[in-house]
């Protein structure tokens, strides 16, 4: 399994209040899966999606990304599992507005400490996978939103991570750059790229291979049982 959750909670405390958001989640994903977890605001998805992305950590349970038990990991082992075995896709895309698509994709490969020629040539590639490779030079603003979320998806794979984290991938664009970045998604997977994708849409759902759903705070499979199991 390259991510295994097991009896994951998650509270927080607001004032002398105890609030659960994550109760008893068990998930799990072999490597070069596609699932999507599909579930309203105030679900807990993104809450899963933090820990599954190490920016949290579960109140209590246990975690294992690809053998590595995740709850053992000090802040900098955390760091590194972010830099080398992720890649975030977010719906804002998160890209820096004065630097040019080739520099934006460049960026983890210059915290991994990539030489600069090969930082270079590593980033054109990704950015000819998504079919940008004649936009390096622009800038975010000079782009269409479809043609930002490719390069920040670009950004997410230059690092060749071991699972693509996608939180609403598609809710910043209109339907037709939405269709065109589930292809690309579909056409990464084909390629064996595992793909987790948060979503609160049934019809971008559609397009993985399995869906899970949350709600208040629980995960079930799509026309599975609740309480935690099962994912």
């Amino acid at each position: 399994m390259i991510l295994e959750l097991k009896d994951i909670y998650k509270e927080y405390q607001q004032g002398k209040l105890v609030v659960p958001v994550l109760k008893c989640v068990n998930f799990s994903m072999k490597e070069g899966e596609y699932v999507a977890i599909m579930g309203p605001s105030g679900s807990g998805k993104t809450t899963l999606m933090n820990i599954i992305g190490c920016l949290d950590k579960a109140t209590s349970g246990e975690f294992y990304m690809d053998g590595q038990d995740v709850n053992k990991c000090s802040e900098n082992e955390m760091s590194d599992l972010r830099l080398h075995k992720l890649g975030f896709v977010f719906q804002s895309f998160h890209l820096l507005p004065k630097q040019t698509a080739l520099e934006n994709v460049e960026m983890p490969l210059n915290y991994a400490g990539v030489p600069k020629k090969a930082r270079k040539e590593r980033a054109f590639r990704a950015l000819e996978r998504v079919g940008l490779a004649e936009r390096v030079n622009f800038r975010p603003n000079q782009l269409s939103g479809g043609q930002m979320q490719r390069v920040a998806i670009a950004r997410a794979m230059v690092n060749d991570p071991k699972i693509l984290l996608a939180d609403e991938p598609t809710g910043a664009l209109d339907s037709k750059s939405s269709s065109q970045v589930m292809d690309l998604f579909q056409s990464l997977n084909d390629d064996g790229v595992t793909i987790l994708m948060i979503t609160h849409d049934a019809e971008i759902a559609e397009y993985a291979g399995r869906t899970v759903l949350i709600r208040d705070g629980e995960l079930m499979e799509k026309g599975g049982d609740s309480h935690g199991q099962g994912a």
